[in-house]
């Protein structure tokens, strides 16, 4: 069975989808992005303070749906410069236990949506 999840800890979907989709024990975020869910403002003052936002936003999520980064079985980064990805590996890692950090893919695009430089989306499991 489909059960929506939303928070107002995340910021509120900017088109025709979700926060997640929790199906039976499995939970399938959205992208988030640096959007601060209290002021609706970007954050993107450098990129280690965008991916910061980024987690923290997918933290909120998770936690709506009662779960954890421990949870996570599988990310998906996006970014707009592979030159960040040390930066952005670094605080994306601070959110997980080496011994158990998920599966993931890092991918350059084009362009994200409001011109942010990162993306970020996970897969989680009760």
């Amino acid at each position: 069975m489909k059960k929506i999840i939303h928070t107002t800890k995340a910021p509120a979907p900017i088109g025709p989808y979700n926060q997640a989709i929790l199906v039976n024990n499995t939970l399938y975020t959205s992208g988030q992005i640096a959007i601060n869910p209290e002021t609706g403002n970007l954050i993107l003052d450098d990129i280690k303070t965008e991916t910061k936002q980024v987690m923290l936003n997918l933290k909120a999520v998770l936690e709506a749906a009662n779960m954890t980064f421990k949870h996570v079985i599988k990310s998906s980064i996006f970014i707009s410069d592979m030159d960040n990805f040390t930066l952005i590996n670094e605080v994306y890692g601070s959110y997980f236990d080496d011994a158990n950090a998920p599966a993931r893919e890092t991918v350059q695009v084009a362009r994200l949506p409001k011109d942010v430089n990162v993306e970020i989306s996970v897969i989680a499991i009760a």
